[in-house]
């Protein structure tokens, strides 16, 4: 059963939202993935945002651009956690997003991760998630420990070859 729902307002957020799947993915979190307007389509964001918590679901991911509703109003309406992930705008790069994501009112909460921050949502809806799943918890320090070789092993051959032939 799927305990993330990644919601996205437009198929253009899909290569930062995909980046969240695919870390949920290689942690073996079970996902749902859709494309919802909150602003285009409100009956069917409602439904989305009221029926997540009978779903199972425990963490909700939304990415949005631009005026950036959907992360909050996800938040307005379900319990439990929502992460938003700003999407990267042509007309102000991002920052418009990420505004309207963060500055949320006293007692709606939304953890928020940087723009286009799609693999950072994943592992934090991961950590969210492990507080009580030991075997999760457990592939999320192999993970950690994959990054650190991941940085040891480009640290070697900087040595090995220099900073020129790097």
């Amino acid at each position: 059963m799927a305990k993330v729902g990644i919601v996205m307002g437009s198929d253009s957020d899909m290569p930062v939202m995909a980046k969240a799947a695919d870390i949920l993915d290689k942690l073996g979190v079970e996902y749902e993935m859709s494309i919802i307007s909150a602003h285009r389509e409100p009956d069917t964001f409602f439904e989305y945002a009221r029926s997540a918590e009978s779903k199972g679901w425990k963490v909700i991911i939304a990415g949005a651009g631009m005026a950036a509703h959907l992360p909050g109003m996800c938040a307005a309406i379900f319990p439990m956690p929502v992460i938003g992930v700003p999407m990267h705008t042509s007309s102000l790069g991002g920052r418009d997003s990420l505004y309207s994501i963060v500055q949320m009112p006293s007692g709606i909460p939304v953890a928020t991760v940087a723009i286009n921050g799609g693999a950072n949502a994943g592992l934090l809806a991961a950590k969210i998630l492990a507080t009580s799943d030991e075997a999760l918890l457990a592939r999320l320090k192999a993970y950690s420990s994959e990054l650190k070789e991941q940085v040891e092993a480009k640290d070697r051959r900087l040595k090995e070859v220099g900073y020129k032939a790097y």
